[in-house]
């Protein structure tokens, strides 16, 4: 048995995609005969919104998910995650960085070599600033985000369908520079915290586990399993967003596509039942075997409903 969960961030509605990967962390629990849990990933008050989260409670409810309580919301648990960062720094694991996604996008670029790590890695221009250029900067009036000193660390994450992943994990950002703990730390504290022992997610997210990995044993804290699952694809084989027509429950609703029609797609994207077959939770969960589920990306295509 494991704990499962799902996290959404409520920064608008989920579309098909997000649906898909929320009931397979719900069968991936269910099968086992496991808790499953569902938190807000609501870090950023500029972008959460509660309308936002209530339609995705609604839209979850409505595919057939259940979940154990209660809903954990990141925004209540921000004491653990400083927490967590204070305990890095206080082992010397931590150091201010001044740089902009610009200044990090032109420094990868300009660099001779690319840097260890996943695309986009952190390529440690702060961490070697002497103490007096650390002073100008703050003399500057520039907020700093804090990093992770990873030191250069390899981690092998073994991942339920893609096996043995290993990366050199960079100088990741903790909290960044408006005092907001970053993902990477916010999850792994929350995970540990409400007892996640299998984390189920879309494998747009593998190259970051290495990180999370590093960032839990480092806080004493045990990682959990994971299984990173196919992406939905457009037609156009790009990842699925707004720009491929109606992707959302309210959006396939307005063309007469109705929440039967779109979990029996769903499960015939899965190889759970036939192409049209209608299917009830009870019967996907006495057909799924996580051993075959496909690893290849799916491809939605919107609904043709003869009128």
């Amino acid at each position: 048995m494991a704990t499962g969960r799902y996290a959404p961030s409520p920064t608008g509605a989920l579309h098909v995609g997000n649906l898909r990967t929320a009931l397979l962390a719900w069968l991936f629990a269910r099968t086992a005969g496991s808790r499953f849990l569902l938190r807000i990933d609501d870090l950023d008050p500029a972008d959460a919104r509660p309308e936002h989260e209530a339609g995705q409670l609604a839209d979850l409810l409505a595919i057939g998910l259940d979940w154990d309580p209660p809903v954990l919301r990141q925004s209540e648990r921000r004491e653990a995650h400083d927490a967590a960062v204070e305990a890095l720094a206080g082992a010397g694991r931590t150091y201010e960085c001044w740089c902009t996604r610009r200044e990090i996008r032109e420094e990868i670029t300009n660099a001779a070599a690319a840097p260890h790590g996943p695309p986009g890695a952190y390529p440690g221009t702060c961490r070697t600033l002497t103490g007096a250029q650390r002073a100008a900067r703050r003399a500057e009036g520039r907020p700093a985000a804090l990093r992770l000193d990873a030191g250069g660390e390899q981690v092998t994450v073994h991942d339920r369908l893609h096996g043995p992943f290993t990366l050199v994990v960079d100088d990741v950002v903790l909290r960044r520079n408006d005092g907001i703990a970053a993902y990477n730390l916010a999850t792994v504290v929350d995970d540990a915290h409400q007892g996640v022992e299998e984390v189920v997610r879309g494998d747009d997210l593998l190259e970051s586990t290495p990180r999370q990995v590093l960032l839990a044993r480092l806080l004493g804290l045990r990682p959990p399993a994971y299984a990173h699952v196919p992406l939905v694809v457009g037609t156009d084989g790009a990842r699925l967003a707004k720009r491929h027509g109606a992707v959302t429950l309210a959006e396939l609703a307005a063309t007469g596509v109705g929440i039967d029609e779109v979990r029996s797609r769903l499960a015939a994207g899965l190889g759970l039942a036939g192409k049209s077959e209608a299917v009830t939770m009870a019967t996907l969960v006495d057909r799924f075997d996580p051993s075959r589920l496909p690893v290849e990306p799916w491809t939605w295509a919107v609904p043709v409903v003869a009128r």
